[in-house]
């Protein structure tokens, strides 16, 4: 056992296994998901157990995203692959997850409420334990910035994590929204892991031609009509959307297969662009450096830039 200095945070798994089962958001089919405990330096790595042979597992990285129509896939060159996976990598990046298992007997995670909470709940009913080496974090040395007509994504350097995000939409009951959060103390469960995805009833048959959205419902989603929003309990924060947007990103960036230090501002970001610049980032090495995590996940630099992470960037 290593002994860390006091200012280092640890990488941290579960203690025990635990499990749930839920539906598909787009595949609306039932679904077993199982979270276990993982070595040091193992990384998120997902499983899938209703398959057999060989190339079951695909690491939680961004090179693995196969798709990002509606929501994040990751995929092998084995023909395995694994939907909306955001939800709960947002979940363990809020919890400060390092290294876990992920077991799925089928090709999409389940949707649960729509939002990261049901996750954070298994995360904390598992427990959460300190391991033997110190957390690694990709620091932010110089401004990445990527855009796509109106919407653009920027990483800058700063100090802990932190996310700017503004939305724009038609809908009066959602309009402009802009927020930003420190993710520190645990922000992310009180301000973000409730705030749930969201759709436009308008919009339904045309996912649904398309393979999507099969599972949807006013159980797993905030549903709109126009400016209307059709959940009988209505929405759980006045800015719910925007919220939700932010928990996505967070989601996203956590499959750089570390924590990120710096500072993400999205304009109208959603999947696609969250993962075209956790590419450009990745693939500019002079714009980032391994770090050693503190406590207050400010970074401390290692005298070695070589550190181990579960995966190469």
């Amino acid at each position: 056992m290593v002994n860390l200095s006091s200012s280092y945070a640890s990488q941290q798994t579960l203690k025990n296994r635990i499990s749930c089962c839920g539906t598909g958001l787009h595949s609306g089919a039932k679904v077993s998901l199982t979270l276990l405990p993982a070595p040091v330096d193992t990384g998120i790595v997902f499983r899938r157990t209703d398959n057999e042979g060989n190339g079951l597992e695909i690491p939680g990285l961004v090179e693995n995203v196969v798709d990002n129509r509606m929501c994040t896939t990751l995929g092998n060159n084995h023909g395995n692959s694994i939907a909306t996976v955001e939800h709960l990598m947002a979940a363990l990046s809020g919890c400060n997850i390092d290294n876990v298992f992920v077991e799925v007997d089928g090709a999409e995670l389940p949707i649960m409420d729509g939002s990261s909470a049901p996750f954070v709940f298994l995360i904390e009913c598992a427990g959460i334990v300190e391991q033997e080496l110190p957390r690694q974090a990709i620091e932010i040395l110089r401004t990445i910035r990527v855009e796509d007509e109106d919407k653009l994504a920027e990483l800058r350097p700063g100090e802990g994590f932190s996310v700017d995000f503004e939305i724009e939409f038609s809908s009066l009951a959602i309009g402009q929204q802009e927020m930003t959060v420190d993710l520190v103390n645990g922000t992310f469960k009180g301000e973000l892991s409730r705030a749930r995805t969201f759709g436009f009833i308008e919009e339904v048959d045309k996912l649904r031609s398309n393979g999507l959205a099969l599972g949807g419902s006013l159980d797993n989603a905030v549903v709109l009509s126009g400016d209307e929003v059709l959940n009988e309990d209505g929405l759980r924060y006045e800015n719910e959307f925007v919220r939700h947007k932010i928990l996505d990103c967070i989601g996203d960036l956590y499959l750089a297969g570390a924590p990120i230090i710096g500072h993400f501002i999205g304009n109208r970001s959603g999947h696609a662009l969250n993962h075209k610049i956790l590419r450009e980032l990745l693939n500019n090495k002079d714009s980032w450096r391994y770090t050693i995590a503190q406590r207050d996940y400010k970074s401390v630099h290692s005298e070695s830039e070589n550190l181990s992470l579960a995966a190469t960037a």
